[in-house]
């Protein structure tokens, strides 16, 4: 029988560990992506490889690094598991042609994933995607391999430890020891993932207290459905701020490319609001000054903090192969998306939810503010925004069955707010007279249908979102 084809999604491949999940169906993709970096780059290039701590990544990783080795391709695999973003840095800084990363980000514990990078450690754009799933056999018989104990004898093979050099990065990029020194109480959720270690790493040393939760490996997620920064999964880490009276909670996912904000009072900050917080960090605080690169699914307030400051703002399609390559491109500020992903001028066009957390705590720092001053502070920029968000599962053959009733409706009104227009970039976003919108999209990584609205009325979003719902037909 033949293999299942291998689709990449908004952000690589994932699959259900030991269903369609497999050694072979790594070395697969190794394969194609190995090929794709023969042809694009050469061989004289490093190519790097890490892992999270999911269930057997890091056996998925040495599967992948033996048939990548078995290419020619000099392979430097990380020692431990590694943040998506220092994986990502570890390329420039090893001026690699390009990064492996054997993860499944937010998703549920069983599944697990197979992330790639260019040589600027950014996402590959969707015709490279198309590219290696060209080059990805129909079965892993014929794919070249070597032992991994020999690739490391060999030297084909070598670990090595990307986190020096990333320290030295953030060292360049935040005021480190005016955090440490700012007498604040942190409490950081990792999650279970790779973002444990780093924040006490990082800030210990001064007046600054790092707490962290949930901080060993434990490939089943306790306390939450899964590994994204979002509620329910936050709720512990809400709970534990106010029981420790912290000045603020930061939460990395599974793989700590994204980040989650709560406020001195326990209440989470949704992903719109951190992210309209952090462009005015840049925009204000630092006083830089270049565009915004935003997917269609994350906030207007970006509109209009570029329209106050000058700067232009480009919306892309949802995931990181569309916005690292306009980041690269018109050489922008800031970037990101509405799961909570962003990234930052003189770093990688990657999502680093390290990075984000230490800006935000050093917006606190500077501006004298906790979390919830800050939100009031850009609100009275921007006006407030008010978001949510409803994730539905879908049944095999969900999408064939909805998708024809969404491009099938015609509304008028919207949770009691005018229609302005319809975008179908990606998915179906309708624009609303307030400047808000509801977006109905499926996801590119998962069985789901979501659907999303942004709002100045506090009192229309779940209207909203039930409109929302009626349309894709789901009561």
């Amino acid at each position: 029988m033949a293999s299942t084809p291998i689709r990449f999604g908004t952000d690589g491949w994932r699959g259900r560990i030991a269903e369609n999940y497999t050694f072979d169906a790594v070395r697969r993709c190794a394969h194609g992506f190995a090929k794709y970096l023969l042809e694009v780059e050469g061989d004289t290039r490093p190519v790097v490889i890490g892992y999270d701590k999911r269930f057997a990544s890091e056996h998925f990783a040495a599967a992948a690094a033996e048939v990548l080795a078995a290419h020619g391709l000099h392979v430097l695999l990380t020692d431990t598991a590694t943040p998506t973003p220092t994986i990502s840095y570890a390329v420039v800084a090893q001026h690699a042609a390009g990064a492996v990363n054997i993860t499944a980000s937010h998703n549920p514990a069983g599944d697990n994933g197979f992330k790639v990078r260019d040589r600027h450690g950014g996402a590959i754009d969707p015709e490279g995607l198309k590219r290696i799933e060209a080059a990805i056999p129909d079965e892993a018989d014929d794919v070249p391999r070597i032992r991994l104990q020999d690739g490391l004898s060999s030297g084909a093979i070598e670990h090595f430890d990307p986190k020096p050099a990333y320290i030295e990065q953030i060292n360049r990029l935040v005021d480190l020891e005016a955090l440490r020194s700012a007498g604040l109480t942190v409490l950081v959720d990792s999650m279970w993932g790779n973002g444990a270690g780093w924040f006490p790493t990082l800030l210990n040393g001064g007046s600054t207290r790092v707490i962290e939760i949930h901080n060993q490996r434990n490939p089943i997620f306790p306390e939450m459905s899964r590994p994204e920064p979002i509620p329910p999964n936050v709720d512990v880490g809400l709970a534990a701020t106010v029981q420790h009276g912290a000045d603020v909670l930061l939460v990395t996912d599974g793989d700590a490319d994204r980040m989650g904000l709560g406020d001195e009072h326990g209440r989470f900050v949704d992903q719109l609001r951190v992210f309209g917080l952090l462009a005015y960090y840049m925009l204000e605080v630092r006083g830089e000054r270049g565009p915004i690169v935003k997917t269609l699914s994350t906030t207007s307030m970006l509109n209009k903090l570029g329209k106050a400051y000058g700067v232009p703002v480009y919306e892309t399609g949802v995931g990181f192969k569309y916005v690292a390559p306009k980041m690269l491109e018109v050489n922008a500020l800031i970037g990101g998306e509405e799961s909570g992903g962003y990234a930052f001028h003189g770093h990688v066009p990657e999502r680093d939810g390290i990075l984000a957390g230490l800006y935000l705590l050093d917006m606190m720092v500077r501006l004298k503010r906790k979390p919830s001053q800050l939100v009031d502070l850009l609100f009275e920029k921007v006006g407030a925004h008010f978001y949510k968000r409803i994730d539905t599962p879908l049944p095999p053959g969900g999408r064939e069955l909805y998708e024809p009733r969404i491009q099938a409706s015609k509304p008028e009104t919207i949770g009691g707010l005018k229609v302005d227009g319809l975008q179908t970039t990606d998915g179906y976003k309708f624009n609303l007279e307030d400047g808000g919108w509801l977006l109905i999209r499926f996801s590119g990584t998962e069985p789901l249908v979501r659907v999303y609205c942004e709002t100045t009325h506090e009192d229309r979003v779940d209207a909203i979102l039930q409109d929302g719902l009626r349309i894709v037909g789901i009561a």
